[in-house]
């Protein structure tokens, strides 16, 4: 039984106590009065007779005349008259009959007066005796009508005391469901503060649990800074801060290779004349000059999702931009911007070449950059400002209009055109942890199984992602049912499905119906989940309600704002696949993700590697703290 049942209990029992306690005082002190009464009226009615019938001469006949007379007034239970000698000379009584009050009430609280005895006298002798009891009708009636109103009095006192009791209750209930809910929060791995209560021995109580959730947020965030410091040394340019070559090259892999990969434009710009610049202007003006040419190409990648800007080397900059489909626009902007901003520094000596490399899902790394450095030789031999474009999509034969689109997505989800591909996630155990389980869309009936990356790009712009995410989701669910032995399957939902509270509901009713929701892995990307992250933060509460366990994919591309994230009650990270690329050889990223698996695991996190391409790499995460791994070197468990 819950505490306040308990003091709702308390309450009732003591204030039932309290009010039946009243009821029965006051009972036997209104029956105790009405019994004395009674003996008073009996005592003075039996003198006032004998009074009477001793003034006039006393008969027997005159004495039963008188008698017979009062007792038929009704008011009497009994009129005795005996003789000196004990012979009675008159006796009148009557029944209770019909009462004023129940029968029960009588049996149970019977009223028993004194009777009332005098002495006739005949001048000095004496004549008689009298016996004499008054009817008790009245008195019951009485007593029966005072119990009544004291019943109706209580009652109210008692609702009164009620409410009164349940305010106060209320008002104790509050802050302690909010002590509660806050202990309970952080036990799903949501560190949250609450108001102060005004109750006192409750106030010390959140202050406590306050000074607690404090005290980890703060480890929290400043452990959360220094990863950051090591993750920035590790794959950012000292001088610039933008991306360093190594962290470029393992997110344009990504870029090019995932499963989930939308393609892209990679570009590649360079600072001419830079061994020029430095003798003219000196090395501290030179430094100035490359951080505004980073800054300008930062500026750039902050118009686009998930784009990432880079430093190669001393001249050579990049900018990968996923999912771009026309890149004439934007290096047009880009050289424009870069050129204005080498020439503040060099007004007769800027120049700034640019490359651009627009690929598809696929194609090998190599390739793309090549294509981009041939582009680039190009532009440079012309000795001027320029761009060059090289398309590397030519065997791309999707539709290209949106209408087309739309009506190839659509016809596949109406004829159910779609299924789930599964890859292992391991433990670095080798026991398989669960399924991770992107969609494949089929267009025409026995044509191509089409990955995600063909088709999500034009779905974001359609708005079908809420489509295609809960088909994937009902898809998961039913193969979760029909294998009770599975241990669990992931799906990815995305960002544009999770900001829309009819995608929430649809899910959160799809999932309530469904017996494998403790089985059910959802995940959402890093960039989506900080993009809409009330929605998220929504979606979050809503899962954990549901019993499935919900995670962010690709973390770690923005983990400066990881503060974000300490009251979402997440179960699991998939740590990007940029920072485990060659991770057996590289130091600072193995100091960054050993950090944070530390941090993780502090407030319960699964952390899982993504991208895993070798046991090399599969090593190095053991050596990290990592739980699990997933990708194209993980092998299915035996």
């Amino acid at each position: 039984m819950s505490m306040y049942r308990q003091l709702w209990l308390a309450i009732i029992i003591s204030t039932l106590l309290a009010l039946g306690g009243s009821l029965l005082a006051s009972i036997v002190s209104a029956r105790g009065y009405l019994q004395s009464q009674l003996s008073l009226k009996n005592v003075d009615n039996a003198s006032a007779l004998a009074l009477a019938l001793s003034q006039s001469k006393p008969d027997p006949v005159s004495v039963e005349l008188t008698v017979s007379a009062l007792f038929d007034s009704g008011h009497y239970e009994l009129i005795r008259v005996v003789d000196p000698v004990g012979k009675t000379i008159v006796e009148r009584s009557a029944p209770l009959g019909e009462l004023d009050a129940p029968s029960w009430f009588v049996n149970h609280l019977p009223i028993r007066a004194t009777p009332g005895h005098a002495q006739i006298t005949d001048g000095w002798q004496q004549f008689g005796t009298i016996t004499l009891i008054s009817h008790s009708r009245f008195a019951y009636g009485a007593l029966w009508n005072s119990v009544l109103k004291m019943i109706g009095a209580l009652t109210v006192a008692g609702l009164l005391g009620g409410y009164l009791g349940s305010l106060i209750l209320r008002r104790l209930k509050a802050p302690l469901n909010a002590v509660i809910n806050q202990a309970k929060a952080i036990s799903e791995r949501r560190f949250i503060s609450i108001p102060e209560p005004d109750v006192p021995e409750l106030k010390q109580l959140a202050l406590a649990m306050n000074a607690t959730v404090g005290r980890l947020k703060s480890m929290f965030d400043e452990e959360a800074k220094r990863l950051d410091s090591v993750r920035r040394e590790a794959n950012c340019d000292a001088l610039t801060g933008l991306a360093n070559r190594n962290y470029f090259m393992a997110r344009l892999r990504e870029a090019a290779m995932a499963e989930d990969s939308i393609g892209g434009a990679v570009f590649i710009a360079r600072l001419a004349h830079l061994a020029e610049a430095n003798q003219m202007l000196g090395r501290d003006t030179t430094d100035d000059l490359l951080r505004a040419f980073g800054g300008t190409i930062e500026k750039t990648a902050g118009d686009f999702p998930e784009a990432l800007a880079a430093r190669l080397n001393g001249a050579d900059f990049a900018l990968l931009i996923p999912g771009l489909a026309a890149p004439q626009e934007a290096a047009e902007k880009l050289l424009q911007a870069l050129a204005q901003a080498a020439t503040a520094f060099l007004p007769e000596k800027a120049s700034t070449w640019l490359g651009c490399g627009h690929f598809a899902r696929g194609i090998d790394v190599g390739t793309v950059l090549a294509q981009v450095d041939a582009a680039l030789a190009a532009v440079e031999a012309e000795e001027r400002n320029g761009f060059r474009i090289i398309d590397m999509r030519e065997g791309d034969d999707a539709p290209r209009s949106a209408e087309e689109w739309a009506k190839l997505i659509r016809r596949a989800l109406e004829h159910h055109w779609v299924r789930l591909v599964s890859f292992p996630v391991v433990s670095l155990d080798g026991r398989l942890i669960h399924r991770e389980c992107p969609l494949r869309l089929m267009f025409e009936e026995g044509g191509e199984w089409q990955p995600a990356g063909r088709f999500l790009p034009v779905a974001e712009r359609l708005k079908l992602t809420p489509q295609l995410d809960l088909a994937a989701v009902a898809l998961g669910l039913d193969e979760l049912e029909a294998k009770p032995e599975l241990g669990g399957l992931a799906i990815n939902l995305s960002a544009s499905s999770i900001q829309l509270p009819q995608f929430r509901s649809e899910l959160h009713s799809l999932l309530k119906r469904s017996q494998g929701t403790s089985r059910l892995w959802l995940e959402v990307s890093e960039a989506g989940a900080l993009a809409h992250f009330a929605a998220f933060r929504v979606l979050c509460l809503e899962l954990i309600n549901v019993g499935c366990q919900i995670g962010i994919e690709h973390f770690g591309r923005q983990f400066s704002e990881i503060g974000r994230l300490h009251d979402l009650g997440l179960d699991y990270i998939k740590v990007d696949a940029s920072f485990i690329r060659g991770l057996e050889m590289n130091t600072g990223n193995q100091s960054f993700l050993k950090g944070l698996s530390s941090i993780a695991k502090g407030i319960g996190l699964k952390v899982i590697a993504e991208g895993v391409t070798s046991e090399a790499e599969f090593a190095a995460l053991i050596e990290v703290g990592f739980d699990g791994a997933t990708g194209p070197g993980i092998k299915e468990p035996a």
